[in-house]
């Protein structure tokens, strides 16, 4: 390095702050469901931020933004880094822009340093790391990566039976097929994304950064039960075929198999709980569930995903209901690059930083690029471990640590 570098946590901040106002509800809450006007919006702004930092910019047929700043030797394999901006319903301002303006503000520091690279550096916002319009979480680097085929992919829809080709549409991004958006194996040299921990902790012992070892591996299933209809006070208890109460049932089990799954590390949550026709005075006649599974270790969250498949029949017969039951995904837990994360602990040591290394019981876009290229993330403190909600806060000084960390591992990756 030339001279120490610096990050402007001022203008991040300010960025942070301008990212979370574009949003489909009102502050604090920020909401950015993949393409709405927010998310369109969200991505006008960022990529506006790219180009004055004078990268270079494209996007594929997903909608994922490359902006890249060209090292000197264009044969080596890129590092990459970066995170999503999408965001759920009634979410917060740090979930993935912290790796995204994070990641921008780096590479600023790094040219205000006078930095020159042998490796380009590209910095990936991917589209719908959040599973909120089709069920399924991490669409772009699913689709990056090949986990997803483009057959699979264009067939999803939404509640309102939107299919993700009508949605492109809308977007202005069918112009190309979505087989054109696979990268192969080893485009990358490595990827490197910083992210808030979205647990407690880093807060708990008071250290500034954790260096991700391995990646839970989720799994999703979507239950649809039909059952009968009536009025609330006409239809007697015993002829009843209730669709909310199978689906309760169903819902207990999911806990009851993730309690019993023999790792402490499973963790299943039904997220998604909705009926039909939602009056007080009529017997719910139709349920859907959404149902996330995960764990760090494929065996035991295998296992318990079994249990709630064998449980679904066997509560639907006893009760009377018709069911479905959809596995949206199931994807190996990742192990991170050793290397990386060596590289990232000898930077904390350098900048005087305690870190630790750490498990991400949360998935990311991270799990999807480790299947084409080493992979590891950084991860800063988030106030009492608080993430998709409004209140999740991660302080300027928390936030300008993990980039400067950022900062120095990519120097030492490009040069």
């Amino acid at each position: 390095m030339p001279r120490p570098l610096s990050i402007d946590s001022l203008r991040l901040q300010e960025q942070i702050d301008a990212l979370a106002a574009i949003s489909e509800a009102p502050p604090p809450v920020v909401t950015r469901v993949l393409f709405s006007e927010a998310d369109l919006r969200g991505r006008a702004f960022v990529k506006e931020l790219c180009q004055q930092a004078g990268l270079k910019l494209h996007e594929d047929a997903i909608g994922n933004l490359f902006a890249r700043w060209p090292g000197k030797d264009g044969q080596l394999a890129p590092i990459a880094t970066g995170s999503h901006i999408d965001a759920i319903p009634n979410a917060g301002p740090y979930d993935g822009v912290v790796g995204v303006l994070g990641a921008l503000e780096a590479i600023r520091a790094l040219k205000r340093n006078g930095f020159e690279l042998r490796r380009t550096i590209e910095l990936i916002i991917f589209t719908a790391e959040e599973p909120t319009r089709f069920g399924i979480g991490c669409l772009g680097s699913r689709l990056l990566s090949g986990s997803l085929s483009p057959e699979r992919a264009a067939a999803l829809s939404d509640t309102e039976k939107q299919t993700l080709e009508q949605w492109r549409h809308k977007a202005g991004y069918a112009g190309r097929p979505l087989n054109s958006v696979l990268l192969p194996k080893g485009v990358y040299a490595g990827f490197v994304e910083l992210h808030i921990e979205q647990g407690p902790l880093l807060e708990q012992e008071n250290l500034a950064i954790g260096i991700v070892e391995k990646i839970a591996g989720p799994s999703t299933l979507r239950v649809q039960l039909t059952g009968v209809g009536g009025h609330a006070g006409a239809v007697l208890m015993p002829e009843r075929h209730d669709a909310l109460l199978a689906g309760a049932e169903i819902a207990l089990a999911v806990e009851q198999a993730a309690l019993n799954s023999g790792s402490r590390d499973t963790v299943a949550t039904t997220g998604v709980f909705r009926i039909e026709p939602g009056a007080v005075n009529s017997v719910p006649c139709r349920a859907c569930l959404e149902i996330d599974l995960r764990d760090t270790q494929s065996s035991t969250r295998d296992a318990a995903l079994l249990r709630i498949e064998k449980a679904v029949p066997e509560i639907c017969r006893r009760r009377g209901i018709d069911f479905d039951v959809e596995r949206l995904n199931m994807d190996a837990p990742a192990l991170c690059d050793p290397a990386l994360v060596s590289t990232i602990l000898e930077v904390c040591r350098e900048l005087k930083l305690p870190a630790k290394t750490m498990i991400s019981r949360a998935y990311h876009d991270s799990l999807f690029m480790a299947q084409i290229c080493p992979t590891t993330m950084i991860f800063i403190p988030c106030r009492g471990g608080v993430s998709h909600r409004p209140d999740e806060y991660s302080s300027p000084e928390q936030i300008a640590n993990g980039v400067l960390v950022l900062a120095h591992t990519l120097a030492k990756l490009t040069s």
